[in-house]
């Protein structure tokens, strides 16, 4: 070991050691406004932002502008397919309004018109090495297709501020338009034969991003749908939504931001989690030596799992303490569709399975599946088994929430986030004074 890293290993270890004995102590201490426990864990429920566009309850799970996930379903405009458009959900969000069927056919209409994507961005798609990473490819093709933001360009050219919420809602309807187009030619470059397929005009948004990938099933094009629907937003704190609202409040344009939010998505305690489900039940199929394990099987499993000192994928939440709703809802689509499936069944025991075991911890304040936990069986049901591209469709969808919620920010002027840091001497001094008053 170099004698940098050493020194710094020894100074980390001590001041480690401080804070776990500090937080033993006196967490839940109040130093100005936030417990020392807030200030160390990742500002965890700290109300400190505005999302107009969606609201996460511990009980209810997601609502958008409102509206549960069931209730969109029955709601929001179907066009030629069986689940919502997400068309419609972004208007929604946007609005605060429920489109009409006409409305949501308005938006898929221009979102074609506008989902001309520079030969560059596939340039520099191309000159990665095809192992590189799909979220990779992902965010360095949104960046690369940054050269056509309107606000970029009218602000050099100078432009009021009374403006910027015009120029932003026009890079966001751009980059929606053009996002299926450009992971659609990720996925052709990386899993496939490298030749691209050019949009159909005939179909909507999601229909037409499984058609660029190479899927046709009308049954997949559905799942699209409910996918890019369920996964869109989920209120403003979690890491991605958060990232975009950071860095779009520095006048960074849609693009930059998204891009940043992308490289939060990326993170296996975030987007990237989602492709770890489906590698765990592959896992253990292949140890079981069968893909229809029986519930015992299976709580052995994750049993063993769990004393190996690794979570359960897919299963607890930073806020919800009752099952997902998204999870929920693609559950009702397999019940449809692919209900006989080994794979969707091991799925359906493992939610039987892990939440009476992980409640028989005691440490657990959610044992309930998130939307990671059915999205995977899904997909490869229907013969997306390349799990490194799931999360590059989970951006796909968020862009519709966090560029929605970006305009929002912009045409209400909010300013640059610049929240107060702490060191832990600061905060010792602080207790101190605390315990002296």
């Amino acid at each position: 070991m170099d004698p940098l890293k050493a020194k710094f290993k020894e100074k980390a270890s001590a001041l480690s050691a401080e804070i776990k004995a500090l937080l033993k102590e006196h967490g839940n201490t109040v130093i100005d406004s936030v417990t020392v426990s807030q200030a160390y864990g990742g500002m965890r429920d700290i109300k400190s932002m505005i999302w107009e566009t969606s609201l996460l309850d511990a009980q209810e799970g997601i609502r958008f502008r409102g509206f549960s996930i069931p209730e969109l379903q029955e709601k929001l405009p179907t066009g030629r397919g069986k689940e919502p458009l997400p068309e419609g959900l972004f208007w929604l969000m946007l609005t605060g309004e429920i489109p009409t069927e006409e409305e949501a056919l308005w938006l898929t209409n221009e979102w074609e018109r506008r989902c001309k994507v520079p030969q560059h961005v596939f340039d520099t798609i191309n000159a990665l090495p095809k192992d590189t990473h799909a979220m990779t490819m992902f965010t360095i093709g949104i960046n690369a297709l940054q050269t056509e933001s309107i606000f970029a360009h009218r602000y050099e050219e100078g432009f009021p501020k009374s403006e910027y919420w015009d120029a932003t809602y026009e890079d966001s309807m751009n980059l929606i338009a053009c996002l299926p187009v450009v992971a659609a030619a990720i996925y052709r470059r990386k899993y496939k034969d490298g030749s691209l397929i050019a949009p159909n005009t005939r179909l909507d948004w999601a229909a037409n991003f499984a058609h660029m990938m190479g899927y046709d099933d009308a049954d997949f094009k559905n799942l699209m749908r409910l996918y890019m629907t369920i996964h869109a937003d989920h209120e403003g704190g979690n890491a991605s939504a958060h990232t975009t609202h950071l860095v779009g409040s520095t006048l960074s344009d849609s693009y930059l931001s998204f891009a940043a939010a992308m490289n939060a998505l990326a993170g296996p305690l975030h987007g990237l989690a989602n492709q770890e489900v489906i590698k765990w039940i592959f896992e253990m199929v292949e140890e079981l030596g069968t893909t229809k394990p029986t519930s015992e099987q299976i709580g052995d499993y994750v049993r063993k799992t769990l004393a190996e000192g690794r979570v359960v994928p897919g299963y607890g939440h930073a806020v919800l303490r009752k099952p997902d709703p998204r999870f929920t809802a693609q559950k009702v689509f397999a019940e449809k569709y692919c209900s006989n499936d080994d794979i969707v069944q091991v799925v359906w025991k493992v939610f039987e399975t892990v939440p009476p075991i992980l409640q028989t911890l005691g440490k657990i304040k959610n044992p309930w599946p998130n939307v990671d936990a059915h999205s995977g069986a899904l997909l490869v049901h229907y013969g997306m088994t390349e799990y490194g591209f799931y999360t590059v469709l989970f951006g796909v969808s968020r862009a519709l929430g966090v560029l929605a919620a970006g305009c929002w920010s912009r045409a209400l002027g909010f300013p640059l986030e610049r929240p107060k840091s702490l060191t832990t001497e600061l905060v010792k001094e602080m207790i101190a004074e605390k315990a002296t008053a």
